[in-house]
């Protein structure tokens, strides 16, 4: 089934894309999309560190995709 990925922030450089569309099997999990992430991009080597939003609001790693959901990759943020 088919998913929308947007990346923002560093996810967004280390990805190479804002925002593409994505394969994945019926009932994967947030946690199952995070380690294929990791598989298929290798700078997304600390995405457990990424905050996950699903279809607007965040997600747990639990949280089973659906077909044509919207995820957002959205980096760790730190203040100064």
């Amino acid at each position: 089934m088919k998913i929308q990925l947007l990346f923002f922030g560093i996810a967004k450089d280390l990805a190479g894309k804002s925002s593409i569309y994505y394969d994945v099997k019926e009932n994967t999990t947030v946690a199952s999309l995070k380690a294929n992430l990791i598989t298929n991009y290798s700078g997304l080597k600390n995405s457990h560190e990424f905050a996950i939003a699903l279809n607007e609001e965040y997600a747990d790693n639990e949280v089973v995709l659906k077909e044509n959901d919207v995820v957002a990759i959205i980096p760790p943020v730190s203040g100064g």
